[in-house]
């Protein structure tokens, strides 16, 4: 029954937001309350909640303070060169946009933690899309996907919980799937090429010069039908609207700056401070030096300190991202009812036993394979601790008795993070949703199945060259 009611319970959760009949934050507590009454739990549910929040506060406290640090590092013009250098390779050529996502993603992923790669990649290319009237629900499922790959990474989570769960040596996993990975995230340039130009065929190609002579004349508005994120120029007055985490300072009439070049956030003589700064503060996160709350706090606290030494710069800085602040952590403290709920009543785990149960008989041989393909909506319906702690070993066990080595079994488990990068239960994904201005059925309804699909490649790619 348990396992029914769960399955049940993420169904109508999904259904719910896809078909934009509640919002995320609503369904996240509204449905699990609901399924906790009927499981016969409720008066427990103040408890899985609490125990959920507690789960997930660190992530919350993570994500306020990194959003306030990254928005101030936006406006005193860090990363004003990276969106100038993407903005020339891109030439206002809708094709060369989103590959310039897939790439922008890809390297800002290297430091570990899907929150950072989200803010910078969506800041740099937002005003962008916003000019050339592009699909904004492209440039989530692009970044998501080429995040998720890169989440494989040891110090990205899913390698290092597959190690400790199965008491082996992350290098020993990781650097076999190289290749595998190589060919996944390979796969996501050529997809973000042909989505790059069926941009192009929907709005056309313009260069530089033309797009900033019909600027002027050009409203975007929302398309009808299809991906609701989508935006369509048309023929009108009104002005662009304002990028997020640009504060006050707006778009300008910067061109294709994207962000204003004159706005008086701007601290040009403190370009390297900063830059040394979050050079640091990436560092230590790799390293590990101290948890990545407390680092973010204290990188906030600096920054807004030294580039805003006056107490009132340094409020209205700080109310200039509280939106992006408010919807993210209470997207997260949301999401810790759904997954309080899902564990604390049980249905996580019967829902694991019951897929591992239905495996067959003759597939022992194959556990590898069945592996790779279970960690798709294993990890998309579940967190990766639930997965990698609670699933993972069930399985390896399972291999072990046929044969399986426990590193095969472990490489595939790696191969469903693209998929992951876009489930309700990941935080990050609000982040990306929230600043990109995206309803996050429609980045679910767009990007499931070209996520699931890399995943596949890389599944594929694994078993071609003897991987898993």
């Amino acid at each position: 029954m348990l396992t029914v009611l769960g399955f049940g319970m993420i169904a109508t959760f999904l259904v719910l937001i896809m078909m934009k009949k509640m919002s995320p934050i609503a369904a996240l507590v509204l449905v699990p309350a609901l399924f906790c009454v009927v499981v016969g739990q409720g008066a427990q549910l103040g408890d899985y909640v609490i125990d959920g929040v507690g789960k997930l506060a660190p992530t919350a406290a993570m994500l306020m303070f990194a959003i306030v640090y990254f928005g101030v590092m936006i406006d005193v013009g860090l990363f004003d060169p990276v969106v100038r250098g993407i903005l020339r390779f891109c030439k206002a050529d809708p094709m060369r946009v989103v590959v310039g996502t897939a790439a922008l993603a890809a390297v800002v992923s290297l430091d570990g933690d899907g929150s950072t790669t989200f803010m910078i990649t969506v800041s740099a290319m937002y005003p962008l899309y916003k000019r050339l009237g592009m699909s904004l629900v492209v440039m989530t499922g692009v970044a998501a996907t080429a995040n998720g790959v890169m989440n494989t990474l040891p110090w990205g989570g899913p390698t290092a919980r597959a190690a400790t769960a199965l008491k082996l040596d992350a290098a020993d996993i990781f650097v076999p799937m190289i290749p595998a990975l190589g060919v996944g995230l390979l796969f996501v340039f050529v997809l973000a090429y042909v989505l790059g130009l069926r941009e192009r065929r929907r709005i056309g190609y313009l260069t530089l010069d033309e797009a900033l002579e019909t600027e002027s004349e050009t409203v975007l508005v929302a398309a009808g039908g299809g991906d609701s994120g989508e935006r369509k120029p048309a023929k009108g007055g009104a002005g662009l609207p304002e990028a997020p985490g640009q504060g006050r300072g707006g778009e300008g009439d910067d061109g294709f700056q994207g962000l204003d070049p004159d706005r008086p956030t701007l601290r040009p003589k403190l370009y390297w401070f900063n830059a040394g700064l979050t050079v640091a503060l990436l560092a230590a996160m790799i390293l590990e030096l101290m948890p990545i709350p407390v680092l973010f706090l204290i990188g906030a606290a600096l920054a807004l300190t030294v580039n805003f030494p006056k107490v009132a710069d340094q409020k209205a800085r700080i109310a200039a991202h509280a939106d992006n602040v408010l919807n993210v952590s209470g997207m997260v403290f949301a999401a810790a009812v759904f997954t309080g709920v899902l564990t604390g009543t049980g249905m996580v785990k019967h829902m694991a036993d019951w897929l591992v149960g239905a495996i067959p008989e003759g597939m022992g041989p194959h556990m590898a394979l069945v592996t790779g393909v279970l960690s798709l909506p294993l990890t998309y319906f579940m967190s990766n601790d639930g997965f990698y702690f609670g699933v993972l070993p069930v399985l390896a066990e399972a291999g072990a008795a046929h044969g399986v080595s426990p590193l095969e079994i472990a490489r595939a488990s790696l191969v469903g993070q693209a998929l992951h990068m876009s489930s309700p239960l990941v935080p990050a994904v609000y982040v990306l949703v929230g600043m990109a201005k995206v309803e996050f059925g429609d980045h679910t309804r767009f990007t499931v199945k070209w996520a699931a699909l890399t995943s596949l490649v890389v599944l594929a790619a694994g078993l071609v060259f003897g991987i898993i």
